[in-house]
């Protein structure tokens, strides 16, 4: 996304120029496929490595980038970076890890970008896909998914996978003036591929989630004044960053094996060993022992937690985040800012919304140059041709702004989409009363349509890739029944659907993750309806809930139509 101000352009429409502007013609061919695949990130390069490669159907991907990656085509912001470390954050696919040599524990985009590179080249992914096109309507005849698109070509396909994730569609505020800023204004999914040069000027990031964590640790290295505007302290996690010199990688690739193995057996679907006590089978002098190592090793060690019940019990979870505020609050300086960035009583339960990773997040907001703007106190009620203005009337005066107020999770990109079940009716609509799926892939009325690390899943809660195998597994176990059967289509049975959407909602009531107004609860987008969006009860169980409808539960699951 680009200034919004150039070429009488709004925010809204930035993507469809940037789509258009690459285009060289309308297409108003047809094209008959066996399954289409919407999105070429992890989810939709590992369906059509299943689907095409494994069942032999011919698959095609459309993708509104001009290249493999899903997020990180887009994801090009400054200090855009994966928060889930290598070897498990990759394809568990042995001809894509055995050819690939990370370069540190959580590559940046860049070298995510490279890494889809190869596995394209690995996989032969581009030369089935069709880039730059955007889906725009969807529904199924009773044999067949009809697909319209804004590039004109039409596309018929028996099954169809909106791999779109759960971060595809923007969410930006609809301050008052928005339009009229002078300056550089940008949302981090539609960032311009220039850098953004931002050295001697004043800056903005509003919103401190994980990706206006990112944009600040690296904006406020150079700009001459750096405004934060902060709702919620972020609960942001060291990450401990490791570069990684040709003994570490060869030492990875041999380890690669077990470490997939791990990650497949984990709640979490990370390559490290889980707690097996409650907090209370803890002595004190433990529990400091288990914190501080888990802290110094880094990442999402802390959240997995040193004992079960994390999420669940209040006793546990405060201890967790009394040590992170000691920790934090020792590398601030400034009290103040101390008390802003790291209070002594949470505004919510540790965890239940999504840690960042830092790397130097504290020691740069303590800065003299970097100012926190309490947002909870003071909202943003309007932009100026020349900055920001919160309820007391301040005038925050700066030349670049980026909007980091995150995404419509998960049902967004599939509402933008145009999907439309059997009987005419938008997925959007369908949902306007609460989302029901079942495993989170499948919607009854939508038959042959599958929908990979979105709501109802652990999408959020899980390593994305090793999530997304087992999804994938899933969608080629059940299309490969569909068709052995000679089947035309197959359904989630609405009782199914009933009941897992209970399930989901039932578990994640018996712990603390409702405490808190997140984008896991829909609750960051005003109007939309405040439900918990996510399976919280671990991918192991996740994947014995797949295995059970596709074994003991197959007739009660599935609904079929020869």
């Amino acid at each position: 996304m680009s200034n919004m101000n150039n070429g009488g352009l709004s925010i809204a429409n930035q993507r469809l120029a940037k789509l258009s502007s690459s285009m060289t013609g309308i297409q108003n061919d047809q094209l008959d496929l066996d399954a289409v695949i919407v999105g070429a990130g992890f989810s939709g390069v590992h369906i059509l490595h299943n689907l095409r490669d494994q069942l032999n159907l011919n698959v095609k991907i459309i993708e509104s980038g001009s290249s493999v990656g899903g997020t990180w085509h887009w994801n090009n912001y400054p200090g855009a970076r994966v928060d889930c470390p290598i070897p498990t954050y990759g394809f568990d696919i042995e001809e894509v890890w055995k050819t690939w040599d990370w370069s540190e524990t959580y590559p940046a985009q860049q070298e995510l970008g490279a890494y889809f590179a190869h596995a394209d080249r690995v996989l032969s992914i581009s030369k089935d896909c069709i880039f730059n096109t955007e889906v725009t309507g969807a529904s199924f005849d009773g044999e067949r998914w009809n697909l319209t698109t804004n590039t004109g070509k039409a596309i018929r396909a028996k099954y169809l996978i909106p791999a779109v994730g759960f971060a595809g569609e923007q969410y930006i505020p609809p301050w008052k003036g928005i339009d009229t800023f002078k300056g550089d204004i940008h949302h981090p999914w539609y960032w311009p591929r220039e850098k953004v040069d931002v050295k001697g000027k004043r800056v903005a990031v509003i919103g401190t989630g994980p990706t206006g964590v990112q944009i600040t640790q690296e904006w406020a290295k150079e700009a001459a004044e750096t405004f934060v505007f902060q709702r919620t302290p972020n609960i942001a996690l060291p990450m401990h960053q490791k570069k990684l010199d040709k003994k570490a990688q060869e030492e990875l690739k041999a380890n690669t094996p077990n470490l997939l193995a791990i990650s497949r057996s984990t709640p979490t679907g990370f390559h490290w060993e889980h707690p097996t006590k409650p907090f209370g089978k803890y002595s004190p002098e433990e529990i400091e022992e288990m914190l501080n190592g888990m802290y110094d090793d880094g990442g999402f060690r802390y959240w997995s937690g040193a004992w079960t019940g994390l999420l669940v019990e209040p006793e546990g979870n405060r201890a967790a985040y009394d040590f992170w505020a000691r920790k934090t609050r020792s590398r601030i300086q400034d009290p103040v800012k101390r008390d802003l960035l790291a209070p002594l009583e949470p505004l919510h339960p540790f965890g239940v919304k999504r840690p960042s990773l830092e790397q130097d997040y504290y020691e740069l907001m303590d800065k003299p140059n970097v100012h926190i703007i309490n947002t909870r106190a003071h909202p943003v009620v309007e932009l100026t041709p020349t900055g920001i203005i919160t309820d007391d009337n301040v005038l925050h005066e700066v030349d670049v702004i980026a909007v980091a107020t995150g995404y419509n999770a998960s049902t967004g990109s599939l509402a933008r989409m145009g999907l439309k079940d059997v009987n005419g009716v938008d997925i959007g609509e369908r949902w306007k009363d609460g989302v029901s799926t079942f495993l989170g892939m499948m919607v009854p009325g939508f038959p042959n349509m599958f929908l990979p690390y979105g709501a109802h899943a652990p999408t959020p809660f899980s390593n994305g890739p090793t999530g997304i195998k087992v999804q994938a597994d899933f969608i080629r176990d059940l299309v490969k029944k569909t068709e052995t059967e000679g089947r035309r289509s197959v359904d989630a049975s609405p009782q199914a659907a009933q009941a897992w959407t209970a399930q989901v909602h039932a578990i994640a009531n018996s712990t603390l993750v409702t405490q808190a107004d997140s984008w896991y609860m829909g609750a960051n987008v005003p109007g939309k309806r405040k439900e918990f969006l996510y399976f919280i009860g671990g991918l192991q169980a996740y994947r014995h809930f797949c295995k059970e409808a596709m074994g003991a539960k197959f007739g009660e699951s599935f609904v079929f139509q020869s």
